[in-house]
């Protein structure tokens, strides 16, 4: 395989479309692939090719669709390799548009598949899904939002298929030292770093030398990662995101490669501004529980949402299913810090200050 034979790679523009189609050079020897998420509001996830000898390492998967793969297929003839030339998948987590097209393209292929060992009890639960079942369901009504689940019941979910949920070949520990590229001058060691809070078993991996993080959905440019969204959720996920936030904070300051969103900017720069949000939302979900609310979604209704402030009335029915979880990972930390009391009570979860 030869690396970069065409004229069809460019280097990555921070200011240009993010989504568009193509093969962008990041560092030497690192290139972005943005491939399509259909009817998805995040519009596109970034996987990252890295050279490895005469091989690629890939950052990351994409949901597997027919329009993925053939995207996925045209980029990488563009570095000048094919599907047959991917020798492993690095998987940050297990959310369909990173880890699916993974598992289904191992099949043909036989590359490996890495995912962090924390996500085993997520991918299990995955695993067991019934036709029409909604991991979602019991969560929502402890958090109040009956209303919600009888809304969500007259949908038809969005099928689950186990099959593309096998069991990854190699579980990443956090810490683990991945070579790759050995013996070529492309060659890199990267770290991979347990990252809890997006989801349980979240991992990034750094590169030190080359002073890249490949952040997964972990530290994301434009928007904050949804929280507790998974089949089998942390006990406080808030919590687990924030202590993850400090750690990148203590690391060494890094380029953000992130799955979503522009490359550029500075890992520490984003932490930052995504600790003073949580701060902030912290602040206005108290100040919600002392104007006499109770349950995460009577909070979650009486405040804004997104970068435009959007009242919750006027989400859709995902997004106010995400806002609802989001809101009990912040009632859950007010609660931990003291600051409100939490009590169940006929299977209901109320906060009182």
């Amino acid at each position: 395989m030869t690396v970069e034979r065409t004229r069809v790679i460019v280097d990555d523009d921070p200011a240009g479309d993010w989504t568009a189609p193509g093969v962008y050079r990041c560092a030497p020897g690192v290139y972005r692939i943005p491939l399509p998420l259909p009817n998805d509001g995040l519009r596109a996830v970034n996987v990252y090719a890295l050279a490895d000898g005469g091989g690629l390492t890939l950052v990351d998967a994409g949901w597997a669709l027919a329009q993925s793969r053939e995207v996925l297929s045209t980029a990488l003839a563009g570095l000048g390799a094919g599907l047959v030339d991917v020798r492993r998948f690095l998987v940050t987590h297990i959310h369909r548009d990173h880890y699916t097209q993974a598992v289904v393209l191992r099949r043909e292929f036989g590359m490996r598949v890495a995912l962090g060992r924390g996500e085993q009890p997520g991918l299990e639960a995955l695993r067991r899904t019934r036709p029409g079942q909604r991991h979602h369901r019991e969560q929502l009504l402890g958090l109040g939002a009956h209303e919600l689940v009888r809304e969500l019941e007259r949908h038809v979910p969005p099928p689950v298929e186990p099959a593309e949920y096998e069991f990854p070949d190699d579980w990443i520990d956090d810490g683990a030292r991945i070579l790759v590229g050995e013996g070529t001058p492309d060659q890199r060691e990267l770290e991979a770093v347990a990252t809890p809070g997006h989801t349980r078993g979240h991992v990034v991996f750094a590169d030190p030398a080359g002073e890249l993080l490949f952040a997964g959905d972990h530290v994301l440019p434009r928007i904050t990662p949804s929280l507790g969204l998974e089949p089998a959720p942390a006990a406080s996920p808030l919590a687990d995101f924030l202590t993850s936030l400090e750690l990148m904070r203590s690391r060494p300051d890094a380029v953000l490669l992130p799955a979503h969103g522009a490359t550029g900017m500075r890992v520490h720069q984003r932490v930052d501004e995504l600790v003073a949000h949580h701060a902030k939302r912290l602040d206005t979900t108290l100040a919600a529980v002392q104007d006499g609310r109770s349950t995460a979604f009577e909070v979650a209704g009486a405040l804004l949402w997104t970068r435009r402030d959007t009242p919750f009335g006027e989400l859709d029915l995902f997004n106010r299913m995400l806002a609802t979880i989001e809101t009990g990972a912040h009632l859950e930390v007010l609660a931990e810090r003291e600051v409100v009391t939490a009590e169940d009570r006929d299977g209901i979860r109320h906060y009182t200050s």
